[in-house]
């Protein structure tokens, strides 16, 4: 593996985070702070408890979870496209380096960018409400998965998209409405029992759901489905991007 070119492709993306530092991380953070202060604040004082949580510290995971899907996707959408808007992808793909080294680099810098936000707003969170994690180690391998996963959505995405807006559409009219009616900030439990099997078709619930667990101990649905079912998302992802690298998809042509 040719380790020089992954690692100076990953310095290169996460360079691009500090150069941006307002839009990648204090932004979001800020947003983040926000949803704190309406929800948190206004909305959980009428709301004392859901399933024995305050309503404030409930809705951290799916804070966390919001800012980590379109996070990841944005990142990694960007960080493709780019290349292929100024036409340096082509000097990539003749460059003695493999499809599975431009794929660990790219989504690897994403990701990474994405979990170092991730963590951020949760020690952004401890200074709104009182926190617990019952089970750290669940929680940082929620995190991973679930940074990686997006990353490779967002890669998927860059490559497919062929103008700057369409790097927007699928985050924007899919995966934040997904992400807001997957029980970020609420128990779908607390839906009637028709939606609640409705609710059970949106993927992002059991994403949300075992996160959610690995701070309480309680989620919507098993933690086994929640974990598989992020597994199964993860191996679709990398399914698509292989058969683009290897079809050439919008890539060579």
């Amino acid at each position: 593996m040719n380790l020089h070119a992954v690692r100076a492709i990953y310095l290169f993306e996460m360079a691009r985070t500090w150069r941006t530092l307002m839009q990648s991380i204090v932004s979001p953070v800020l947003s983040t702070s926000l949803y704190f202060i309406v929800f948190g604040a206004a909305i959980g004082s009428r709301i004392p408890e859901v399933n024995g949580v305050s309503y404030g510290a409930f809705i951290v995971p799916g804070l966390i979870m919001l800012s980590l899907l379109t996070q990841s996707i944005s990142n990694a959408s960007f960080g493709i496209y780019f290349p292929k808007f100024t036409g340096t992808i082509y000097e990539l793909l003749s460059a003695p380096i493999s499809t599975l080294e431009i794929l660990l680099a790219y989504v690897g810098a994403a990701a990474s960018k994405s979990v170092i936000l991730g963590l951020i707003i949760l020690a952004t969170a401890g200074l709104f409400v009182p926190l617990r994690i019952e089970h750290p180690l669940w929680m940082v391998l929620f995190l991973l998965l679930t940074a990686v996963t997006f990353s490779l959505i967002g890669f998927i995405i860059g490559i497919w998209a062929d103008g700057f807006e369409k790097l927007q559409v699928i985050p924007l009219l899919i995966v934040t409405p997904l992400t807001f009616l997957g029980g970020s900030f609420y128990s779908i439990d607390m839906l009637p029992p028709v939606w609640q099997t409705v609710a059970l078709f949106n993927p992002v619930v059991y994403l949300i759901s075992g996160f959610r667990w690995s701070f309480y101990g309680q989620a919507d649905v098993s933690l086994a489905l929640s974990l598989g079912m992020t597994l199964a998302f993860l191996a679709a992802a990398l399914g698509v991007v292989g058969w683009m690298f290897k079809t050439g998809y919008k890539l060579k042509n």
